[in-house]
């Protein structure tokens, strides 16, 4: 049996984060990741470049049953302190829209940053290692492994969520947490795109490729950025939004005209060029192949001379009050992160720790939030990490 201060379950973002922290303070820390090698997702975000953070950070990007939970941890370790770190390893990065904050190069240099860190603060790193049990102990818990029996006066699990299966996703944490007395959140796909039903399915597949920008709204929220269909649905960032909020059932409103006055517009193309079709002058400000579509589809088209103002109207509001029915969501196969998790009414928000068990913490994704798009995920790593880490 091999003893630490400090087990750490999983070697993501906030996983790692915590170790980091536990280390400098003089914990012997080991990080346990059952994958080949730590970072998985990190190495796949931003396309390749990771969106580390956002300074742009309020609780208001966060979804969580508590909405105050995470306001300790993100006020105490800000974007701008891991923007710190970032530029003290020499990385180059860039905003890309709305705060986002990428890597110019590669996602690799912000693995290789944890990681040296990691080394520098004297952590001990396992991969390949599946943890087969853990038990409470009266000095704390004792891990099996495939490997070994680990001793830790202090376990963090950062296991992270259920997104992404194919980069080794599983339940571990939400299980443990059960089995220890924790209660979860309900759990399901977040920041996902979402499919269509079989009547627009057959109406709308073949628009795969087209994008727009829009202002889509669900459940009293709203999100202006661009929308894509794809061959199963819809998809791009306005549409990864909402879907955190959107349950099953419900209808999307799509403004398809966020730009534009519509009504304005239409009726100036009318005095200019009343011989045009509609499809035709729609497609000056939608993709034309969209245009066509619903043209051929609700709208219908003729010369706009043969439009009453009225009606004109009528097609503007339409087209700014698009109602789309998803079916599902892609499910955790593409989704970018999981909502829900432990319950964060049995945690403390200052330093993650269970109220129920003493020296237990859990941190990151596994925990009851979940950040917008752009960044706001990663920051709920750091940060919570950085709590634990301060506390274990």
């Amino acid at each position: 049996m091999v003893d630490y201060d400090v087990a750490v379950i999983g070697g993501g973002a906030a996983g790692l984060m915590c170790a980091i922290e536990a280390g400098k303070r003089g914990r012997r820390v080991v990080v346990i990741e059952h994958t080949d090698r730590v970072g998985k997702k990190i190495l796949i975000s931003g396309g390749g470049r990771c969106n580390f953070t956002n300074p742009n950070v309020a609780a208001e990007n966060f979804i969580s049953a508590n909405p105050h939970f995470c306001k300790s941890a993100l006020a105490r370790y800000t974007p701008w302190d891991f923007i710190a770190l970032v530029e003290r390893h020499g990385i180059a990065y860039h905003e890309k829209e709305l705060g986002q904050l990428f890597c110019d190069q590669s996602a690799k240099l912000i693995v290789k940053m944890l990681a040296d860190e990691c080394r520098h603060a004297g952590v001990q790193i396992t991969t390949g290692c599946n943890v087969t049990s853990v038990e409470r102990v009266a000095v704390g818990f004792v891990i099996k492994t495939n490997r070994s029996l680990v001793r830790a006066s202090s376990l963090a699990v950062a296991s992270g969520g259920l997104s992404v299966p194919k980069m080794g996703a599983t339940a571990f944490g939400y299980d443990l947490a059960k089995k220890l007395g924790h209660r979860i959140v309900s759990t399901r796909a977040g920041l996902v795109p979402l499919t269509f039903g079989p009547d627009d399915m057959v109406r709308y597949r073949d628009l795969s490729g087209v994008s727009l920008p829009v202002q889509v709204s669900c459940r009293r929220q709203s999100f202006a950025n661009a929308m894509l269909f794809t061959h199963r649905g819809i998809s791009g960032p306005a549409i990864l939004q909402i879907s955190s909020y959107w349950q099953p059932g419900d209808r999307l409103t799509v403004n398809l005209l966020p730009l534009t006055d519509a009504s304005d517009w239409l009726k100036n193309r009318r005095a200019s060029r009343s011989d045009a079709e509609l499809k035709t002058v729609l497609g000056e400000f939608l993709p034309k192949r969209l245009a066509q579509r619903l043209c051929e589809g609700e709208l219908g088209s003729r010369p706009l001379r043969q439009y009453a103002p009225r009606e004109l109207r009528e097609v503007c509001e339409r087209l700014q009050s698009w109602h789309f029915l998803p079916n599902d969501t892609e499910g955790y196969r593409t989704a970018e992160v999981t909502l829900g998790g432990v319950n964060t009414d049995e945690l403390s928000s200052t330093t993650m720790e269970s109220k129920i068990i003493p020296g237990l913490y859990f941190v990151g994704e596994v925990v009851d939030v979940t950040g917008h798009l752009g960044g706001f995920n990663f920051q709920w790593a750091w940060s919570s990490g950085w709590a634990a880490g301060q506390a274990v």
